[in-house]
């Protein structure tokens, strides 16, 4: 099997990483921070504003059961990427919707994505094309935070409850499990 990385920035990564654990093709979704200034930066630091890098997910994926595409696709689908610098309540530039390539393909392909999807948002999007950076994985409790903490964490329920029920809702084809879209 061939693995590839797609790296995005939607908002809140627990929301996002939730999202994507469940897609079909898709082998680990790891939180963390991208396109900032400070070495090794700390989710204190990145929330506060001070670093200049987005909450992103990177995704490894197997191109032969789910093309990066596709990825994109649900990646706009899950989020509102006509919001500047926000998703909902969680307002700041680390919060921005972006999109970093790691080769010419995908950024061509982001680039496509962002016309593709245009025709379904009446505001325009506002999602970045960014160049590839230093990744920086969030701190553990971090990782897999919906799948251990969802349940019991008011914000979870409150937005990635219902951002999930939509992704299983409109995309149960994709899902690692079908029994997921009850």
């Amino acid at each position: 099997m061939t693995e590839e990385v797609a790296t995005l920035a939607g908002g809140c990564f627990w929301c996002v990483e939730a999202v994507f654990d469940d897609v079909i093709g898709v082998s680990a979704v790891e939180s963390g921070y991208i396109g900032g200034d400070t070495v090794n930066p700390t989710y204190q630091q990145v929330c506060n504003g001070d670093t200049g890098h987005a909450e992103a997910i990177r995704i490894h994926y197997d191109p032969d059961a789910i093309g990066y595409d596709d990825l994109l696709d649900i990646f706009f689908h899950v989020h509102d990427p006509t919001q500047l610098n926000r998703q909902g309540n969680d307002i700041g530039t680390q919060y921005r919707s972006a999109i970093f390539p790691h080769s010419p393909e995908q950024e061509a392909a982001a680039r496509a994505a962002i016309a593709r999807a245009q025709a379904d948002w009446s505001d325009p999007i506002v999602t970045t094309v960014e160049p590839i950076a230093t990744w920086y994985p969030a701190e553990d409790y971090h990782q897999e935070y919906f799948v251990r903490e969802g349940s019991k964490n008011p914000y979870c329920m409150a937005v990635v409850a219902p951002k999930l029920r939509k992704f299983r809702k409109s995309y149960a084809e994709r899902l690692k499990n079908a029994d997921m879209t009850a």
